[in-house]
């Protein structure tokens, strides 16, 4: 199964929560806006418009967001922050956020890891266990032609590809990441997901099964918190599949 599940599971995951994507990419299109509103010119932009059109961000929102960034509308301005702890049975956990109040997200994640038998952590606590990859997910199609995206892939500057059960995962350093993914994109391939992630160099996982279950709710409640935008975690089970 994998780190990311199948495709028709994270599909699903994506519609049942479509509206807190949007605000979650609206403003990591906002953020990345104030470094210049042209994609064209500005790699991370082009990125992150990429990531919301392919969950449906409506145009004008996604033109919003940008205007934001740019200072042409008023708008909130955002705190990049990460927070490193462990969840039930001792699984690492690295939550990302994107805030307007450093101290409500602060507060809200912290009381999630409590809740759910975790414990937040210090700067570096967890961290030391992933490592910072480029990751870009095609799906594994009869027009995808394996060996054809492995050469784009490399051409383009990738480390390596991971061929899954449903999809094709493309793994870069991360200065390499934008420069692949618009080379897979003018090279016609459909992109599926795609991000700078922190992918885990060692894996564990619960063994008692209430503790998968509180591990799974805790990652959850975090994922639909608004500021957060992504949860990484070493657990080697498919935590979206565990049903509590």
């Amino acid at each position: 199964m994998g780190r990311h599940g199948t495709i028709a599971g994270r599909k699903a995951a994506q519609d049942s929560k479509r509206a807190a994507m949007f605000t979650k990419y609206g403003r990591a299109i906002t953020v990345a806006a104030k470094a210049g509103g042209d994609p064209a010119y500005n790699a991370t932009l082009r990125v992150a418009i990429e990531k919301a059109k392919g969950i449906s961000m409506p145009n004008d929102s996604i033109t919003r967001a940008i205007k934001k960034g740019t200072g042409e509308l008023e708008g909130e301005t955002y705190e990049e922050l990460s927070f490193e702890g462990y969840g039930a049975g001792g699984v690492a956990v690295i939550v990302d956020a994107l805030t307007d109040n450093k101290n409500r997200t602060t507060s809200a994640v912290r009381s999630t890891f409590d809740k759910f038998g975790g414990n937040l952590g210090t700067p570096g606590c967890v961290s030391y266990m992933f490592s910072r990859k480029g990751i870009i997910l095609i799906e594994k199609t009869d027009s995808v032609d394996e060996d054809a995206l492995m050469e784009a892939a490399l051409e383009a500057g990738a480390d390596d590809m991971i061929t899954n059960d449903d999809s094709f995962e493309i793994q870069t350093d991360p200065a390499a990441y934008t420069d692949v993914h618009g080379a897979l994109i003018e090279a016609g391939y459909e992109i599926l997901e795609s991000d700078i992630e922190y992918v885990p160099s060692m894996e564990n996982a619960p063994t008692e099964e209430h503790d998968i279950k509180k591990l799974a709710k805790m990652i959850d409640i975090l994922e639909d918190n608004d500021d957060v935008q992504k949860v990484y975690t070493n657990c080697s089970i498919d935590l979206s599949e565990v049903d509590y």
